[in-house]
């Protein structure tokens, strides 16, 4: 697992930014990365869009998307992640959106979870996870596959030889 110290690194030597879209992890993910010294080089903000209508009216989730797929999907997640970039100004977006449980939601059973960067021009990089365990540690292990996902993103577009 990528570590967020590191993707914090990587986006500074970019010269890039990171926003944070998060739902089931209600801001796991925007405090991992703001537990770093130093943070506010790169990490712009993020919108906990726990209620779908937020997910719609702030992050500019289709409601066509939400009202056919529900909001555990992975083009909602996707959407999150553009919504978010473009909201906070900044390179990459990224989103996580999921059932931490302990209930199924919208025909989805718990530890099903959709993440989503967004990069420059519009590209989508995304993963599924099917997770195990109690809310926690769904949530726990969310926050660890989006800073890892983000960090896979950067390795290839920024690039290790930036150092």
């Amino acid at each position: 697992m990528a570590d967020v110290a590191e993707v914090l690194s990587m986006l500074v030597r970019g010269s890039a930014t990171v926003a944070v879209a998060e739902s089931l992890t209600g801001g796991l993910i925007g405090a991992a990365f703001t537990s770093v010294s130093g943070s506010s080089k790169a990490f712009r903000g993020g919108v906990i869009s726990y209620a779908t209508d937020v997910k719609r009216e702030l992050l500019g989730v289709p409601g066509e998307l939400l009202r056919r797929e529900g909001a555990v999907h992975p083009e909602v997640a996707a959407a999150m992640a553009t919504g978010v970039a473009r909201l906070c100004g900044a390179t990459y977006g990224l989103a996580a959106t999921g059932v931490a449980g302990p209930e199924p939601q919208d025909g989805k059973p718990v530890g099903t979870v959709h993440i989503a960067v967004s990069g420059p021009d519009g590209k989508i990089w995304a993963r599924e996870l099917t997770l195990d365990g109690s809310r926690e540690r769904i949530r726990v292990e969310t926050v660890d596959e989006a800073v890892d996902l983000l960090a896979g993103v950067l390795k290839a577009n920024i690039g290790e030889h930036s150092r």
